[in-house]
């Protein structure tokens, strides 16, 4: 993002008071500009979080009420995906796009949260904005944590590197990422945007469905792999080991085998 463009909208973000667009034949109410605050986040207390590492634990508010995010969690995989503020267009589409989607995560046995850097009471008003404008009025129904003392933000290193030395004061880019944590607890696949890309949920699925069909099957998936698709057997299994667990398979190389993928 331009220096031009990040102070564009930091400088937006820190207006007050702000009017959320009012729907037709209703008046605009004023909406909670994040008021600057202190803090004391070190670089050296920065968790580090890897692919396998446990997913840290927290306490936070939510639009949905308190939780603990481990009972959160419980059995099912989750979706963690976080932004930097209420009221910003790009999160606002990506919202309730997980919003309409939140049927096919629950198939797969997934949880969605939501995370923004902004109080509870700003989290609801924009709330009423997704379902103006993204949802067509169907209710926005999973939580939005309200992360506004940017702790969980911080336990999760989700800002930017500008954003992590900004992050005592005030407005903190970029608060963008997506983190997949298995029922064990156990991060799985993390992804990191910049302010100014929307992220693509169909894409969110499709690495939910490679990591639940790997646990599943030890079968591992190919380039722009789908639902359905062929998928690759494991070089460490033998040919001898693949055909009795797989079935019939086509090896391209030794290294390189490819087979139906096994049924649900």
């Amino acid at each position: 993002m331009s220096s031009i463009l990040r102070r564009t909208i930091a400088s937006s973000l820190r207006a007050a008071p702000r009017l959320r667009p009012a729907a037709t034949g209703s008046v605009a109410r004023p909406m909670l500009a994040p008021a600057r605050f202190q803090s004391t986040f070190k670089a050296e207390d920065q968790p580090r979080i890897r692919i396998g590492s446990v997913a840290p634990n927290f306490k936070a508010i939510t639009t949905e009420g308190e939780i603990d995010f481990h009972e959160f969690i419980g059995d099912s995989w989750t979706i963690l995906f976080s932004h930097p503020a209420d009221f910003t267009p790009v999160c606002t589409t990506e919202l309730g796009a997980f919003s309409v989607l939140k049927e096919e995560f629950a198939k797969r046995n997934a949880k969605l949260i939501g995370l923004s850097a902004d109080s509870l009471e700003s989290h609801q008003a924009w709330l009423k904005d997704i379902e103006d404008t993204q949802t067509a009025g169907k209710k926005f129904d999973f939580p939005i944590i309200a992360d506004f003392d940017r702790k969980v933000s911080f336990l999760y290193d989700m800002v930017d590197e500008e954003g992590f030395k900004k992050l005592n004061q005030g407005i903190a880019f970029t608060i963008r990422n997506v983190f997949i944590i298995d029922p064990s607890k156990k991060v799985r696949l993390f992804l990191v945007y910049p302010a100014s890309t929307g992220r693509n949920t169909a894409e969110v699925l499709r690495v939910l469905d490679a990591l639940q069909l790997t646990d599943r099957s030890g079968l591992v998936t190919p380039v722009n792999w789908t639902d359905g698709q062929d998928v690759i057997i494991p070089p460490s299994v033998s040919n001898a080991d693949a055909s009795a667990k797989y079935g019939e398979f086509k090896e391209l190389k030794p290294y390189l085998r490819f087979t139906k993928q096994p049924a649900k």
